[in-house]
């Protein structure tokens, strides 16, 4: 057991004692991320270091006096993987958020783990080149993203983080100091621990740098809104417009109660007549981009041609701006989903091809729970995004347990995007491979000995 103010020392000796926070000082941002189920929680201690070094003595001390450990880079996680031990220390990286280099020849960012998706935007921005992940939060760290592999609209294209970093410097919890991958696009020499650290939700290592991939940032774009009067229809048009050879770097479908509750909250007008929305079960929405105005509006007339054989009661070509409201408010589903009062927000993702049935059959199971499942999600890539409501919380348990049993059923997972943090752990260890978990428990067990790092994320 540690002595808090020998530990507190210690700690603000490693920072400084203006980088330490403790008891009042701690505020109430730091005790929760955007969870909707996992209370908040004040960690014992904040530190806020400002480089890999002082990282990796935090986390040999740590370890020596047995203070579990979390990350935190903007808190804007949906699964409690950056909810702190009341008993722990939080490691913030809010200091440590610079942009280390624009490497145009190599067309990568490195970045520390504090930098914003939105200040990363702006400086690849001036060479001409994007990061292409965009979670639905530019506020969201870079670090925070690797945690969860994040993704968002544009993964139908560009893929989720774990395809666009290239390579990491990351603290192991003994405090060692390791770099892996680098800045070419392929290596085969050994195991590929780059991969293994995404998506690990703080759990085996804490980024201390980042290396991106960048793409050039193409000059022209056009957002199709295609409402459909059966959700199938939209779901089956899909595969078709994807092996059409268009590319869109947004393939999203929202059905009508949400895109009812998000028009609302952002006053968007998208054109679509009061007789169509009536009718319409679900929208797709299609985006679309390339270098060349001309190519990109063949481009928007082939889909038009493809969405109205496929079923869509019309097509909308949306003016920019609307195009980027819709966009915004897309991205903002998860905020609407919580002021309407929704009590959990999920993102199970199945085969693009099992969509259909998978929908289905959650309006079945949340029918026969007396409660509602409604949402949006990334059609691209088969990620459902649904905002659940049911009060009851056995009766909630039950209806998210059998709603991702569905979803591994068909060949998918609990979470896309998400992650599985706290608020999805139990599900995660009821139906996952027990022979897969054991695995992972030792691997855990190899890069965290003295089991410090985010303890009661994923095995609980």
């Amino acid at each position: 057991m540690h002595v808090m103010g020998d530990v507190a020392a210690r700690f603000a000796g490693i920072v400084g004692a203006g980088n330490l926070l403790t008891g009042d000082q701690v505020g109430e941002d730091y005790a929760h991320d955007e969870s909707l189920t996992c209370e908040p929680r004040k960690p014992a201690y904040v530190a806020k270091p400002g480089s890999a070094e002082e990282v990796s003595a935090l986390l040999t001390a740590a370890a020596e006096h047995q203070v579990p450990v979390t990350a935190r880079g903007s808190g804007s996680g949906l699964s409690g993987a950056a909810r702190p031990r009341t008993d722990g220390l939080l490691i913030s990286f809010e200091r440590m958020n610079k942009v280390l280099e624009v490497d145009s020849g190599n067309q990568v960012a490195v970045v520390q783990p504090g930098v914003t998706l939105a200040e990363l935007d702006e400086k690849t921005a001036a060479a001409g080149l994007a990061y292409t992940v965009y979670p639905g939060e530019l506020s969201a760290s870079v670090g925070g993203t690797v945690g969860t592999n994040a993704g968002g609209m544009r993964a139908v294209k560009y893929g989720v983080t774990r395809h666009n970093v290239l390579g990491l410097q990351a603290v192991l919890p003994t405090g060692e100091i390791i770099r892996t991958g680098g800045k070419t696009s392929k290596i085969s020499t050994g195991y590929d621990l780059t991969q293994l650290i995404i998506g690990s939700e703080g759990t085996l290592a804490l980024a201390t740098e980042v290396i991106v991939k960048l793409y050039p940032r193409l000059a022209h774009g056009a957002t199709l809104l295609a409402p459909f009067n059966d959700l199938t229809q939209v779901m089956e048009a899909v595969p078709v417009i994807l092996a059409s050879g268009l590319t869109p770097n947004i393939l999203e479908y929202i059905d009508n109660l949400t895109m009812a509750a998000i028009s609302y909250n952002e006053q968007l007008s998208l054109g679509v007549p009061d007789e169509i929305q009536q009718a319409t079960q679900a929208y797709l929405v299609v985006g679309l981009e390339n270098r060349d105005a001309d190519r990109l509006d063949g481009d928007v007339a082939r889909a038009g041609e493809l969405l109205s054989e496929l079923g869509a009661a019309d097509v909308y070509v949306l003016d920019g701006g609307s195009a980027r409201k819709l966009i915004e408010a897309r991205e903002k589903a998860f905020w609407t989903a919580k002021a309407a009062g929704a009590d959990d927000v999920i993102d199970v993702v199945v085969p693009r091809s099992e969509m259909p049935g998978f929908l289905a059959k959650t309006r079945e199971l949340a029918l026969a729970a007396e409660s509602g499942a409604i949402g949006c999600g990334h059609a691209g890539d088969g990620n459902v995004h649904l905002a659940i409501f049911c009060k009851d919380p056995e009766k909630r348990r039950r209806l998210l347990h059998d709603i991702f049993a569905a979803g591994m059923a068909v060949g998918g997972a609990i979470s896309g995007e998400h992650g599985i943090g706290a608020a999805k752990q139990q599900h995660f260890l009821d139906l996952e491979d027990p022979a897969k978990v054991a695995l992972m428990r030792r691997v855990k067990q190899a890069f965290d000995p003295t089991d410090i790092l985010n303890p009661g994320v994923l095995f609980g």
